[in-house]
C-alpha cells in the first residue's frame, strides 16, 4: 500500500467498479433528456420509426465515466489491467444482481407492505420488486454489451496508442470510447429486446442510433476531464513514475 502506483491502480478500480454497479441499478429509471434541460423533444426519425427522442435509461449518465476510467487504467496499467478490472465489475454486478434477486424472494414483514407517502398509501413491495427486477434478458445483454464494450475499447486504444505513441491522448481515448460505446449501445439492446422481447429489428437499430448520438456528444464534451485526470495523475505519480507506468502499459 506505500507503493503509488498501487494505490493508484485501487482507486481507479474502486471508482470504476462503483459507477459500473450504480449505472446498471439506477438503469432502470427513464428521464428524457429533452425535457430535463427545459428543452421540446427532438422527435427524430430513423428506419422508419418518427418521434424518436432522447429518453434514456439513468445509467447513460454514468457510463461515460466508466470508459473514461477504463482510458485512464489502459493509459498505466496496460491491457492486463483493464481486463482484470472488466472481469472483476462484471462478476460483482453478477453478484449484487444473485443478491438482488434473492432479497426479492424474502418474505416481507406485515408493517413494512403498505407505507403512507404524501401522495397516498404505496406497496412497498410491489415497488421494490418493480425497480430492481429487471428482466434476465436485459441483465445478459448489459453483462454482455459491458464486456465486449471493454474489450473493444481496449484494443482500439492501443491501437491508435501503436501510431500516436505518447501524444493526441484525446485521439486514443475518444477515439476508443466512441468506437466502443457504438458497439455496446447496439448489443445490449439486441440481447435484451430484440432476442428477449422480440422487438422489431428496425426498431431497435433506431433506438440503437438514438442512444449512441447521446453518447457520442458526451464522449466529446467530457475529453477534457481526460486531459485533468491524466494531469492529475501526473502531478501524484511524479515524472519519472509516470513514465515509467505509461511506458510498461504498452507492453502489457
Amino acid at each position: 500500500m506505500k507503493d503509488k502506483s498501487s494505490r493508484l491502480f485501487i482507486i481507479l478500480g474502486a471508482f470504476f467498479v462503483s459507477n459500473a454497479l450504480l449505472a446498471e441499478f439506477i438503469g432502470v429509471k427513464i428521464f428524457s433528456f429533452e425535457k430535463t434541460l427545459g428543452i421540446q423533444p427532438l422527435n427524430l426519425k430513423f428506419f422508419g420509426y418518427e418521434n424518436l427522442s432522447f429518453n434514456l435509461t439513468a445509467g447513460v449518465l454514468l457510463w461515460p465515466l466508466v470508459f473514461i476510467m477504463t482510458d485512464i487504467i489502459n493509459e498505466y496499467f496496460g491491457r492486463r489491467g483493464v481486463r482484470f478490472i472488466s472481469f472483476t465489475a462484471a462478476g460483482l454486478i453478477a453478484y449484487a444482481y444473485a443478491m438482488v434477486y434473492f432479497s426479492m424472494s424474502l418474505t416481507p414483514a406485515d408493517f413494512w407492505i403498505m407505507r403512507d407517502t404524501p401522495s397516498g398509501q404505496l406497496n412497498m413491495e410491489l415497488a421494490f420488486d418493480t425497480i430492481f427486477g429487471q428482466g434476465l434478458w436485459i441483465i445478459v445483454g448489459s453483462l454482455v454489451a459491458f464486456l465486449i464494450g471493454q474489450l473493444v475499447d481496449v484494443t482500439v486504444f492501443h491501437y491508435f496508442k501503436s501510431i500516436t505513441g505518447s501524444s493526441k491522448i484525446w485521439l486514443r481515448a475518444t477515439g476508443s470510447t466512441l468506437v466502443s460505446q457504438f458497439i455496446d449501445s447496439f448489443v445490449v439492446l439486441f440481447i435484451a429486446f430484440y432476442i428477449g422481447a422480440g422487438w422489431d429489428l428496425k426498431l431497435v437499430l433506431a433506438i440503437g442510433v438514438v442512444n449512441y448520438i447521446y453518447k457520442f456528444l458526451v464522449a466529446v464534451f467530457l475529453t477534457p476531464l481526460l486531459y485533468l485526470i491524466h494531469f492529475a495523475i501526473d502531478i501524484y505519480l511524479g515524472k519519472d513514475l509516470s513514465e515509467k507506468l505509461q511506458l510498461e502499459a504498452t507492453m502489457k
